[in-house]
C-alpha cells in the first residue's frame, strides 16, 4: 500500500496529536513537572474519580498509623483505598503516592518507638516492606510534634529533636536515594527552633511541607487568620513567616511547600468589634470548602472580608456573633504565586476530600500558577 505525501505527512503527525492529547488529560497541568501540587487524602478511596489528578503531582495518603514499633495499615479498607490510589498511576503516569504516619492525635507512640535503635530500625524495616506491597513512592512524617508538646498528655521529650534525625537517616538507608521523604512541620517559631536539626534533616529528605495553616487553632480563645499569607501587627504567624524562618535557617527554599487550608475554622460568642477579628470567643467547628456554601450564609448574616496586609479572607455574622476564617480562591492564587515567586519547591494542603469537584481550590492552585 502506498500514500501521498500528504497522506505520509497526517499520519506521521497524528501519533504526536493523540500524545498531546493524552498528556493534557492525564499527564502534568502545565508547570507541574517542577513545581509540586502535593494534596493530603483523607478519604475513602471511593471517590477517587471526582478529582483532576493532572493538577496533583502527589498524593499522601492520611494516615497509617504505629503498630508497635511498625508502620501499619489500619484496616482493610484502608489498605483497598491505599491500592486505589495507586492504581491512578496507571492513568497519571507522573503521579507520586506516598504513606503519611501520624497526624494529629496520631502519633502517640512516636516519642518512645523512635527513642531506640531498634524501634528506628524496625520502623524504617516495616515502610520498606509496606512500600514493596502497596508499590508507594515514599513517605511522609507527621509526627506532631517532636520535641514540644502536641496532643495533650501524648509523651514528648528534647532528645526527640536529635532522634527525628536519626529516624530520617534510617529511613534514607532503608528505602534508598530513589524514595520520596517528606515531613510536616509546624509552622510556628517553637517547632521551628526545638523540633528539628534542620542542618542534618533536610539534605536527607525531598520535602518540608509547612503547615502554614492552623496556626489560629481549636485551641486558642481568641480568633485570628488561621492560615494567613503573610504577618500583620497583630498575628506574627503567616505563610510568609515561616518560609523565610527556614531560609533563614539555611532550608533550601526549593524544599519548602507551603501549605494551604481546604477548610474553615469557626469561633462563637465573638462580640461585633472589628468584624469579630482577634476578639474573645470558643471555637465552634471546622468547615470543609464545600460546605462554605451552607455554613457561611448571608441569611445567617455573615458578611465577608479580606485583611488587605495578611491577604487573608474571613467572615462575620453580627447575627450569630460567629467568625469564621479559611483560605478562599483569591488567597489560594495568591499563595500560588507567592511560591513560585520565591522558587519553593511547590504547594500542598489538607485535604482533598475538603474541595469542590466543580472547580474549587484545587483549579485556583493551577489559576495561581497560570500568573507567572
Amino acid at each position: 500500500m502506498f500514500f501521498t505525501n500528504y497522506q505520509f505527512r497526517l499520519f506521521s503527525v497524528l501519533p504526536l496529536a493523540l500524545l498531546g492529547f493524552f498528556l493534557l488529560k492525564n499527564g502534568p497541568d502545565k508547570k507541574t513537572e517542577d513545581f509540586a501540587v502535593i494534596a493530603y487524602y483523607a478519604g475513602n478511596g471511593q471517590d477517587l474519580d471526582k478529582y483532576e489528578w493532572n493538577r496533583i503531582t502527589h498524593v499522601i495518603y492520611s494516615f497509617c498509623h504505629l503498630k508497635g514499633q511498625e508502620l501499619a495499615v489500619d484496616n482493610a479498607k484502608d489498605s483497598i483505598t491505599i491500592r486505589n490510589l495507586v492504581a491512578l498511576k496507571k492513568q497519571y503516569k507522573h503521579l507520586k503516592v506516598l504513606l503519611s504516619l501520624g497526624g494529629w492525635g496520631g502519633c502517640k507512640t512516636c516519642s518512645p518507638v523512635f527513642a531506640t535503635d531498634e524501634g528506628r530500625e524496625v520502623f524504617a524495616r516495616s515502610v520498606k516492606k509496606l512500600t514493596k506491597t502497596y508499590r508507594t513512592d515514599g513517605l511522609d512524617l507527621d509526627w506532631e510534634y517532636p520535641g514540644i508538646e502536641g496532643v495533650p498528655g501524648h509523651p514528648f521529650m528534647a532528645e526527640d529533636k536529635q532522634n527525628f534525625t536519626m529516624l530520617v537517616e534510617q529511613l534514607r538507608r532503608k528505602l534508598g536515594k530513589k524514595a520520596i521523604l517528606s515531613f510536616a512541620a509546624g509552622g510556628f517559631e517553637k517547632y521551628f527552633e526545638h523540633s528539628i536539626e534542620w542542618d542534618k534533616v533536610m539534605p536527607l529528605v525531598d520535602y518540608v511541607n509547612l503547615m502554614s495553616y492552623d496556626l489560629v487553632g481549636g485551641y486558642s480563645k481568641v480568633t485570628g487568620h488561621h492560615t494567613p499569607l503573610y504577618s500583620n501587627p497583630d498575628q506574627t504567624g503567616s505563610g510568609d513567616y515561616g518560609v523565610q524562618y527556614l531560609i533563614d535557617l539555611g532550608v533550601p527554599s526549593e524544599k519548602i511547600i507551603i501549605g494551604a487550608a481546604f477548610y474553615g475554622r469557626s469561633w462563637s460568642g465573638v462580640k461585633n468589634v472589628n468584624n469579630g477579628l482577634y476578639q474573645s470567643g470558643t471555637f465552634k467547628s471546622f468547615i470543609p470548602h464545600h460546605r462554605f456554601d451552607q455554613a457561611l450564609t448571608a441569611e445567617q448574616g455573615f458578611v465577608f472580608y479580606r485583611d488587605p496586609v495578611s491577604k487573608a479572607p474571613y467572615a462575620y455574622s453580627a447575627k450569630l456573633n460567629e467568625f469564621a476564617t479559611f483560605d478562599d480562591e483569591v488567597s489560594i492564587r495568591l499563595k500560588t504565586k507567592y511560591a513560585m515567586d520565591k522558587k519553593l519547591g511547590g504547594i500542598m494542603f489538607w485535604q482533598l476530600t475538603d474541595d469542590r469537584t466543580d472547580g474549587g481550590l484545587l483549579r485556583a492552585i493551577s489559576e495561581g500558577m497560570d500568573q507567572n
